[in-house]
């Protein structure tokens, strides 16, 4: 499969599904294509923040022939719906939907990219995909929904700290205590569901997951020798006992967590230099 040489720009469209529209952006490849990426975007206001950094690696990623999509997942962005109207189990049928239309396009399952909760998101989709995907490439990846859940609430906390009006009903505890009660909770402008918040918590963590694919691991390195930090790394260490991992410690800005984080271009050029190399070629 061929593409103009001059098809350089993205694509916007809307994904038509049963009940409601995927706005996708869609980075046709340059030239013969070797392949195609679908991206999994974090959660919540990090979506936002990430956007550039993640625009500026699928044009990368189009430059050196890989077609890339952009979906903004049900609830979110441009999509339909709000984001009280997304379920963990509706964006994983999002993911089966944008891989089916790759699928239509390049012949083949994609690579699935997927940044901070999105990392986990991927991996617990392709338990129950229909074809494995060609590998997984993860960036800086959520280590437990557990943990990721309770730090989202502290943002609550901390707004309520600011704000002078911090209680015992503001504590992490008793806005778990909350959602399990069944309330609906505002948390940094996102309106965040019991359904939702139970299925981050019970999602299993990082190394307990056994993708059919290769998995590339690119995490952020603080330390002045790259060194990756001490959690991180035992959690890589326990998860090559049964998956087929390759990590990238990398100096880059936390892009996701501050709209001026600046740029992230260590981590824009390893990845780039990895898919050039060829281990994702159809």
């Amino acid at each position: 499969m061929s593409f103009a040489a001059d098809e350089t720009h993205a694509e916007p469209f809307f994904l038509q599904r049963a009940d409601y529209r995927l706005f996708c952006l869609f980075h046709p490849p340059r030239g013969c294509s070797r392949g195609a990426v679908l991206y999994v975007p974090p959660f919540a206001e990090e979506m936002n923040r990430s956007r550039r950094v993640a625009a500026q690696q699928a044009r990368a990623m189009a430059a050196l022939g890989y077609g890339v999509l952009q979906p903004d997942l049900t609830g979110t962005g441009d999509s339909s719906g709000d984001f009280s109207d997304a379920r963990w189990e509706i964006w994983k049928d999002d993911l089966a939907a944008c891989c089916t239309w790759l699928g239509e396009r390049f012949g083949q399952p994609p690579l699935l990219w997927g940044l901070r909760l999105g990392a986990l998101l991927a991996l617990d989709y392709v338990q129950t995909a229909p074809y494995p995907p060609r590998a997984l490439l993860l960036w800086q990846p959520v280590t437990s929904g557990k943990a990721f859940l309770t730090q989202f609430l502290r943002l609550r906390t901390f707004n309520a700290v600011l704000a002078d009006s911090a209680s015992e009903q503001t504590s992490t505890r008793a806005l778990r205590a909350a959602l399990q009660s069944g309330q609906e909770l505002e948390v940094g402008g996102y309106t965040l569901t019991p359904a939702l918040a139970e299925a981050i918590d019970a999602l299993a963590p990082l190394e307990r997951h056994a993708p059919p694919c290769p998995v590339h691991w690119f995490e952020m390195a603080t330390a002045p020798d790259h060194a990756m930090p001490a959690g991180a790394a035992r959690t890589a260490d326990a998860w090559r006992a049964h998956v087929q991992l390759q990590v990238y410690p990398v100096a880059y800005p936390s892009f996701w967590s501050a709209a001026d984080a600046g740029a992230a271009s260590g981590l824009l050029a390893a990845t780039s230099t990895l898919m050039q190399e060829g281990y994702f070629d159809a």
